[in-house]
């Protein structure tokens, strides 16, 4: 039913993590695929455990939408390299998606502006929500089904376009306009961290870790991030602040 997709590229030390959450889901997931980035070497016998594709170049975060093409179940879900997920989250993005027709992930953001992508609001992990919550997109966890990758993929990025941000906001972007489906994060409850997409205290530490390889630690990012979200605002992306 559910392909889990993971992203190599600098953070080998978290992919044995990743994968012992991912066999300890409570619906498991039919077929564990690995793109792998241009950065550090991985252990053998771990990315071999999965369906693994490398790349000698680093073509940063949309190659795993690509290599998602080859997935033949349903359902998809895409991790970042820095995120463990809770050994029920598989189960709480089926039991959300059921309700709420759209994509799903573990960290949300509500834009507060139509000038820039600072301030917003974020939800999910790092701010935890006890029911479903609408928001503008979605990160370090996409769930979806696979038919929408045909729409992701009906707009091109722009050729002069950064590889290493974006793909989120075009995501919801490209749902929202072709197929009026709007993003959500699932419940996170304080009580059951189990149920969420990544747990806080591996969050913390590996996506803010010593070797400084997130995107939003670069000192690049928030020019980056800015001209991301003004392009695809021009495009016509919607935000909830002017909706409601």
């Amino acid at each position: 039913m559910i392909t889990v997709i993971l992203n190599g590229y600098k953070r080998p030390y978290a992919l044995a993590q990743q994968l012992e959450a991912i066999k300890s889901q409570t619906l498991q997931a039919q077929t564990v695929m690995m793109w792998q980035n241009k950065g550090s070497e991985f252990d053998f016998d771990l990315i071999n455990s999965t369906q693994h594709a490398s790349c000698n170049s680093n073509l940063g975060v949309w190659a795993r939408f690509s290599y998602a093409l080859n997935a033949k179940t349903p359902y998809i879900c895409i991790l970042d390299d820095d995120t463990i997920p809770g050994s029920k989250w598989l189960e709480n993005c089926i039991s959300t998606i059921q309700q709420y027709d759209g994509l799903l992930g573990t960290i949300g953001v509500r834009y507060e502006s139509n000038e820039a992508y600072w301030p917003s609001h974020r939800i999910g992990w790092a701010n935890p929500n006890e029911n479903v919550e609408q928001v503008d997109i979605v990160g370090h966890s996409w769930f979806f089904r696979r038919e929408w990758l045909s729409t992701f993929w009906r707009e091109l990025p722009e050729i002069d376009q950064s590889v290493y941000v974006g793909e989120d906001i075009h995501f919801s972007y490209t749902l929202q306009k072709y197929l009026n489906k709007n993003t959500y994060v699932p419940p996170h409850p304080a009580n059951d961290i189990e149920m969420w997409g990544s747990k806080p205290e591996t969050a913390w530490t590996i996506g803010n870790g010593p070797d400084k390889v997130g995107i939003s630690q670069s000192p690049e990012s928030f020019e980056a991030f800015n001209n991301i979200y003004s392009f695809y605002i021009k495009k016509g992306f919607k935000i909830l602040k002017n909706i409601n």
